[in-house]
């Protein structure tokens, strides 16, 4: 059984280069001249523009069902920020910036700016950004269990309570932040159906894929990509066996179709700890674990987070 993967080293500060005839040697004036009016457009950026640490440069897919890393701005304490009335995470990165990871569902619509609302030392304000665009395929799936495309009235009484349950848990914010964002994959295998697919089940068309599908064998291990909090362990009419995991300010991922848990609700997972085992539970064709990624109540392409993501 091998151990919690160690820590991601960080990443050096991204270098950007400037060319220009301001910055001939044989030109002192000129060169004084050019850093004035660089320093000076620097300063007029966006705040929107203004993130070039690693994570934006891992996370930034401002697309429906990705992220937005959005610049803060500095200070001593951290701001508050708000996406369509969920609070969203905030970090601090590079030297003393604080900024906003910000899930978009898929129902963003494409090419549509957007904003989130930021409460900090320097008031209330807002912080637009623009949404670009990402094309999803389609997927048929057959079911020899008629039950998991149409619910007869029983069913579907206990698919909308479980359905309220993981939609409470998806919702939950905790103040403590996560320990790593970067995330683990959470088995070593193929990587099946992605993210954003449209679903037919029996022809029949059902919600996108909110997920990411591994094809690995039934009984391998199930590992947390970061230290968090179980919320849920249950056994769901779709989803089979399922585990949550809080890590903290709305990072919220699910494990689904396991055959066996190892963990209990309220238990503290650290990076890497076994959190159960890969089945076919639930609305499944055969063994496979799916796997969600949630960011302020929003579920987002689990393949950024594992550097895995197809524009």
């Amino acid at each position: 059984m091998r151990g919690p993967t160690p820590p991601r080293p960080p990443s050096a500060p991204l270098r950007v280069r400037y060319h220009s005839p301001l910055w001939n040697k044989s030109v002192s004036g000129m060169r004084r001249f050019g850093l004035i009016i660089l320093a000076t457009s620097m300063c007029l950026l966006p705040l929107a523009t203004q993130a070039q640490g690693y994570i934006e440069r891992v996370l930034h897919r401002p697309v429906p069902g990705g992220v937005a890393v959005l610049g803060l701005g500095s200070g001593a304490a951290p701001p508050k920020a708000y996406f369509k009335g969920d609070e969203v995470m905030v970090l601090r990165e590079g030297a003393g910036q604080w900024i906003a990871v910000v899930g978009l569902d898929l129902k963003t619509p494409k090419g549509s700016t957007q904003r989130i609302v930021v409460d900090g030392e320097q008031g209330r304000r807002e912080i637009p950004f623009q949404v670009g665009s990402k094309t999803y395929a389609s997927q048929h799936i057959k079911l020899k269990n008629k039950s998991h495309v149409n619910p007869d009235p029983a069913q579907t009484r206990r698919f909308e309570r479980e359905y309220k349950e993981q939609m409470t848990a998806y919702a939950n914010f905790r103040s403590t932040g996560p320990s790593n964002i970067i995330l683990d994959k959470p088995v070593d295998g193929r990587l099946s159906s992605p993210f954003g697919l449209r679903r037919f089940f029996n022809g029949e068309e059902r919600n996108s894929h909110s997920g990411l599908d591994f094809a690995v064998p039934t009984g391998t291990p199930v590992r947390a990509p970061a230290d968090g909090v179980v919320t849920i362990v249950a056994d769901y009419f779709f989803n089979g066996k399922t585990v949550f995991l809080d890590h903290g300010q709305g990072f919220i991922t699910m494990y689904c179709h396991l055959s066996e848990f190892q963990v209990a609700p309220g238990q503290a997972i650290k990076r890497g700890q076994i959190i159960g085992n890969v089945g076919a539970t639930g609305r499944a064709t055969g063994p496979h674990l799916h796997w969600n990624v949630s960011l302020n109540n929003a579920r987002v392409d689990p393949a950024i987070f594992i550097n895995a993501f197809k524009p």
